[in-house]
């Protein structure tokens, strides 16, 4: 690992703690709620705003795109959570439909845009080796008022108040590591520790989450490799491992 690697590698390590930051806490509540696919469809309709201030001929990480992007995604999560309260049983279908909608937005706002692959391709998979440390302080800033607002108000926010701040956070997040990546730090380690003791689930999810980004990037640098599939794979694996040592451990149960 040279000067190079590393310089890259540790903003890229330092993206992924803010994204856990957040995540891991949401997450929870994302499971506890059976909405799964939320974050991937507010994700995508965050990631559909950046491309309408794109076609517009604003820099997509300039601050029209964050403007169009957060606007875009408290929109979502405002018709996310009427939905909550008349779909019913049906809310996680139509959570699905939105994400659809979204996607294949995105596909024809970019359909006769020569770089479309790319830019569907940052969107899904992210480029999380290239933040830049401003971004980092930025995302930060978000990720700590989000902290702050769960930790204190979580009980009287109501269910609005979730989703509106659920689509803070994933705006911040899916411009760092993108849609793949911000559905596993939601999703996987959440789901990895919904059986043990509550006073332990922050910490083994964090572990989970920590140890697949860690990792993920030294083998994705190691061996050229996508960085964001591969940290996919690892927080998915350090999942299984954790989940088989936590059956075996009656102190976990």
């Amino acid at each position: 690992m040279d000067d190079f690697n590393i310089s890259i590698l540790v903003p890229a390590f330092v993206a992924g703690l803010i994204v856990l930051s957040t995540h891991i806490s949401l997450g929870r509540e994302v499971i506890r709620r059976g909405i799964i696919f939320i974050d991937l469809t507010i994700a995508q309709i965050a990631g559909l705003g950046v491309i309408i201030a794109y076609s517009f001929g604003w820099d997509e990480r300039g601050f029209e795109a964050q403007m169009f992007a957060i606007i875009s995604a408290l929109t979502g999560a405002w018709i996310l959570s009427l939905l909550e309260k008349k779909a019913g049983k049906h809310q996680e279908a139509l959570i699905g439909i939105g994400f659809i909608l979204a996607a294949t937005a995105g596909i024809l706002m970019l359909a006769n845009n020569p770089h479309a692959g790319e830019h569907l391709r940052e969107l899904l998979v992210g480029q999380i080796l290239w933040v830049e440390w401003h971004q980092l302080f930025y995302a930060a800033l978000i990720s700590s008022l989000v902290l702050f607002v769960w930790n204190v108000f979580r009980q009287s926010i109501g269910s609005t108040g979730f989703y509106m701040l659920f689509a803070c956070a994933i705006t911040v997040t899916v411009q760092l590591v993108g849609v793949y990546l911000v559905f596993a730090s939601l999703i996987i380690p959440a789901l990895a520790t919904v059986d043990i003791k509550e006073k332990y689930v922050t910490l083994v999810a964090g572990v989970i989450g920590v140890t697949g980004y860690g990792l993920g990037l030294l083998i994705s640098a190691l061996l050229d490799l996508p960085s964001g599939a591969v940290i996919v794979w690892c927080i998915a694996m350090m999942a299984l491992i954790i989940k088989l040592i936590a059956s075996q451990m009656i102190t976990f149960k």
